[in-house]
């Protein structure tokens, strides 16, 4: 199933000395990048999924009314006027329970024990909860009903009624929830608990969804360990592949974290087409820049062939920081979508917030692919600072309309992502940015 149309690379570009604008990158990405195609699933399946057509009440919810109390189904006229003084002494003609099939009258000066959830049987106009009765038991107010094996005269004999009732007091209508012929759902819906029990409820045991894409994350660098192994010298845990699947899987992607691999570009190729079976789209971090270790840049520069036309994965340059090194393209039989980002954590987790996040969200099907954006007031006791030409993202803490800078202006600080909440947008054209001044705000996790 392919999740890319065919990408040229460097279309209407000068060529590998072009500087990318962030928005001329992802405008490839976006263009490059196409909705999974629909399948038809089980309804816990579809968990996470977006739906794809319209969803049509097929039958009225509640389909009948119905208590939504325990106690007594009673005509109004006769417990007008009780009190606890004078109450109202009924004739219980039997039990009403949810999924009661027999049929029942409540005539003058009768009653029926009701459970919630049961339909209003006939000749009945109100519900009046067991709580304003004596249950049968004739011994005042009781605080509910005993259970019908060990009560079962409770549906015979005479209830006393301590309190009135108007017309339809705790009677959910037909209808009340849903009428049938509405729109219960539209497309372009995420799929969560409170849709999935619509569907259930309106008897909808399948639905037609695009499935959520499924993302594999590799991290490459010789220096990376995994978590809860001994650190030698000259190395690092690899928390870049955790953030990364993490992140994705926050983004509605079905993820698959693949292990570090060292830095030899054969060892990595054959890495990338392992996975490529399970991949709507590849995501590897480090490995991008001018380095002569840059692994990822070695394996996948000429990764294209003439048997696949549109395959192959350019690396540019970004008017950006963190983040200017990055790379982008499809491989593959399929034109499965790749992006390449930087190593450093700070720039791999920006970079997927403005690049990955979005195409996963386009791979779902999703409409509005993009973060909430808003205005800001910067609060911070010195102005902030940005290279000349590029966009710079800084880390912030947003509340109220005001934000902070996390972790100061540098880019490696991994541990200024776990207290952001947000990212300062400094633009291109602006060297420094002073205390007080309104600056562009990207709200994460929102």
């Amino acid at each position: 199933m392919s999740s890319a149309a065919p990408h040229v690379t460097g279309q209407d570009h000068s060529g590998p000395d072009h500087l990318w604008s962030v928005d001329e990158h992802l405008e490839d990405i976006l263009t490059t990048v196409r909705p999974l195609e629909p399948i038809e699933l089980h309804l816990l399946d579809a968990q996470g999924c977006v739906l794809v057509d319209d969803i049509t009440v097929p039958v009225s919810l509640p389909p009948f009314d119905n208590s939504s109390m325990d106690g007594y189904a009673v005509r109004v006229a006769d417990v007008a006027g009780a009190s606890e003084e004078f109450p109202a002494a009924l004739e219980v003609v039997g039990d009403v329970a949810a999924g009661h099939a027999e049929p029942l009258h409540v005539g003058p000066g009768q009653a029926a024990r009701i459970m919630t959830g049961a339909p209003l049987p006939p000749g009945a106009e109100t519900v009046v909860p067991v709580e304003w009765t004596d249950g049968g038991l004739g011994e005042g107010p009781v605080r509910g009903m005993r259970a019908r094996t060990l009560g079962p005269e409770g549906a015979t004999g005479h209830v006393h009624v301590y309190r009135p009732a108007e017309a339809r007091a705790h009677v959910r209508a037909q209808g009340s929830d849903v009428k049938a012929g509405d729109r219960a759902l539209e497309a372009g819906t995420v799929l969560g608990p409170p849709q999935i029990a619509l569907l259930a409820a309106i008897g909808r045991g399948t639905v037609r969804v695009r499935p959520r894409p499924r993302v594999v994350v590799l991290s490459t660098g010789s220096e990376l360990v995994q978590p809860d192994e001994e650190l030698r010298t000259g190395q690092i845990y690899d928390s870049n592949s955790f953030a990364l699947t993490a992140a994705a899987r926050d983004a509605g992607a079905i993820a698959y974290r693949v292990g570090a691999v060292a830095d030899d570009a054969e060892t990595l190729r054959s890495t990338i087409e392992d996975q490529l079976v399970r991949a709507d789209l590849m995501v590897t971090t480090g490995g991008v820049s001018v380095g002569a270790y840059d692994v990822v840049k070695e394996a996948l520069s000429h990764v294209g062939d003439e048997d696949e036309p549109g395959s192959g994965v350019e690396f540019r340059r970004l008017a950006m920081q963190p983040g200017k090194p990055q790379g982008f393209g499809s491989i593959g039989p399929d034109h499965t979508p790749l992006l390449a980002l930087p190593g450093n954590p700070v720039s791999s987790y920006v970079s997927f917030e403005l690049f990955v996040r979005p195409a996963i969200r386009t791979l779902m099907g999703l409409d509005d692919v993009h973060r909430p954006v808003t205005r800001a007031t910067l609060t911070t006791d010195k102005a902030l600072t940005s290279p000349k030409g590029r966009r710079q993202f800084l880390r912030g803490a947003y509340a109220d309309g005001r934000v902070t800078p996390v972790g100061g202006a540098g880019s490696h600080l991994v541990a200024a992502l776990a207290h952001a909440d947000a990212l300062i947008v400094v633009p291109e054209d602006t060297e420094s940015v002073e205390p007080g001044t309104e600056v562009e705000v990207i709200l994460l996790g929102r």
